[in-house]
């Protein structure tokens, strides 16, 4: 029971940086995007929070058009 702690730690980091995880996340990301440009004005803003929320645990590079969004959208 000692270790488990850390060893969950250890399991969720690994996955975190599985290719899985990543594309999963980026395709989420994406999905989000497209739900984003479809919303009307009065569903944007909550949107724009869960977007960003999500794109705060991103520690890698993403592709340019998701980096470009979630530029425009800390801007807004």
């Amino acid at each position: 029971k000692y270790f488990a702690p850390r060893t969950e730690q250890v399991r969720r980091e690994t996955f975190e940086q599985s290719k899985a995880y990543r594309q999963g996340t980026e395709q989420e990301l994406s999905s989000m995007q497209f739900q984003y440009e479809q919303a009307g004005p009065e569903h944007k803003a909550a949107l724009r929070s869960i977007i960003l929320r999500r794109a705060v645990d991103v520690d890698w590079e993403l592709p340019a058009h998701l980096r470009q969004f979630i530029n425009q959208l800390r801007n807004e």
